[in-house]
């Protein structure tokens, strides 16, 4: 545990680096955002205004402790269409966000594990302070690779939070947060509720 502090320790004064907003970093977000927005409308053919995100904010880019967890049993994760779905907790992130620690759990699709092209995929399904108001009701989720944890180290970007398929279409089932996942503050970066705009 005094390897964590003091690991959070040093990742507060790291993170503290992202005060100040860099012009290329706004440029990739809007990148991102704008092929977001394109692919969701050939997806959900939604038109653009259905898309929404909160200002771009990279004191939400964050960098992460990471603590493997050896899952063997795996949960059910109930989903929005109030179906299972099986996953295994793969890991723990400890960060600090606006000054304050947090923790997120990394979990891993037993489904998703079985196909090569997805064996390596990890998901972060959260809930904040904004859940249900500014952002979508169930949750947001982040995703990134095994390939993305380096020296058990993951940054972590809440400006690419996004809303799952089930935000715009009830013919999806997307996996509900656990409560294990909920963020007692607002994250107000990343993709906003549907309907809503700054």
């Amino acid at each position: 545990m005094k390897k964590i502090f003091l690991l959070l320790s040093s990742l507060f004064f790291l993170n503290l680096g992202f005060t100040q907003i860099n012009d290329d970093y706004v440029k990739q977000i809007k990148v991102y955002q704008k092929n977001y927005i394109k692919t969701h409308e050939v997806v959900l053919k939604k038109n653009h205004k259905y898309f929404n995100f909160f200002p771009i904010n990279q004191a939400y880019l964050i960098t992460c402790i990471f603590q493997k967890i050896i899952d063997t049993v795996g949960f059910n994760m109930t989903t929005s269409a109030n179906t299972l779905k099986y996953f295994f907790k793969y890991g723990r992130l400890d960060f600090i966000l606006l000054g304050k620690e947090y923790v997120l759990f990394v979990y891993q699709s037993r489904e998703l594990k079985q196909v090569e092209k997805y064996k390596n995929y990890l998901f972060v399904p959260f809930t904040d302070a904004t859940t249900g108001d500014d952002s979508y009701g169930s949750g947001r989720y982040l995703e990134f690779s095994i390939k993305d944890i380096q020296n058990n180290k993951l940054e972590l970007d809440f400006n690419k939070a996004y809303n799952p398929y089930c935000a715009y279409s009830p013919n999806y089932k997307c996996p509900i947060p656990p409560k294990e996942n909920r963020l007692n503050l607002e994250v107000e970066a990343g993709e906003m509720n549907f309907g809503k705009g700054h």
